[in-house]
């Protein structure tokens, strides 16, 4: 029978503490719920990274279940994601889904070294300056200033100009969340991104256990600089209802 989960600790039980999972659920907190069924866990939260999404977790049987289920309480904004393969399958057995994209998921637990020098959070005033570096060189960033979830940003300055940027958002209680990644297209190749990634991701370990970020697949280049920082990358699979 599935189970509706009612707090984070359950969550975390069902599902192994799988990092995916504990973000989606958002600590149960701002309309997020969850439900397991045998070997499978679904959590979902609305808004989170600007979707309504809704993670999946364990056996392909049960998952098909629940995922029915969960759409059927949340209505049909709500697009499942999780491991490829999973996925891929949940999709294929439920009618009404089909595949909306992939991407990678990536995942922090630990982080060595000193933190970099020059980085630091950002005033609430430099939100413009973010906003206008966003809109010219990472137009599709999903974190803005002022958009719901963004809580912070961190950013590097080269002679008095914000040059890179990333962002804490979406976190969950135990996972951080790093979004917003840019540098302005004359100050890249200096190793700035990675920067502000190793200081960000540093702040989101000490506050939250764990960090995490979804990346675009073709985003080569930024795979290599949050490989390099420590990132194990996941590969993921998004769905959606059809019309």
């Amino acid at each position: 029978m599935v189970r509706e989960l009612t707090d984070a600790g359950q969550v975390r039980q069902a599902c192994g503490d799988d990092d995916l999972l504990m973000w989606a659920a958002q600590g149960l907190r701002g309309g997020a719920r969850a439900w397991a069924l045998g070997d499978a866990v679904v959590a979902a939260a609305p808004g989170a990274s600007r979707r309504d999404r809704l993670a999946v977790w364990g056996g392909v049987s049960c998952a098909v279940e629940l995922v029915g289920h969960a759409l059927a309480e949340l209505g049909p904004s709500y697009r499942p994601f999780g491991e490829r393969e999973l996925v891929g399958e949940v999709t294929a057995k439920l009618d009404g889904l089909e595949p909306a994209g992939t991407f990678s998921w990536m995942s922090l637990p630990a982080l060595r070294g000193p933190a970099p020098d020059g980085v630091g959070w950002l005033e609430p005033a430099a939100d413009a300056e973010v906003t206008a570096l966003l809109a010219a060189d990472a137009p599709d960033s999903y974190a803005v200033p002022g958009v719901s979830g963004v809580s912070r940003w961190a950013g590097v300055r080269v002679e008095g100009e914000l040059a890179a940027v990333a962002a804490d958002a979406w976190s969950a209680p135990t996972v951080g969340l790093l979004a917003g990644v840019a540098t302005r297209a004359r100050f890249r190749g200096r190793g700035l991104a990675e920067r502000v990634c190793r200081w960000v991701s540093r702040e989101l370990l000490a506050g939250y256990g764990r960090a995490a970020l979804m990346v675009d697949d073709g985003n080569a280049a930024a795979i290599t600089v949050y490989e390099r920082v420590g990132y194990r990358r996941r590969r993921v699979l998004a769905s959606r209802v059809t019309a």
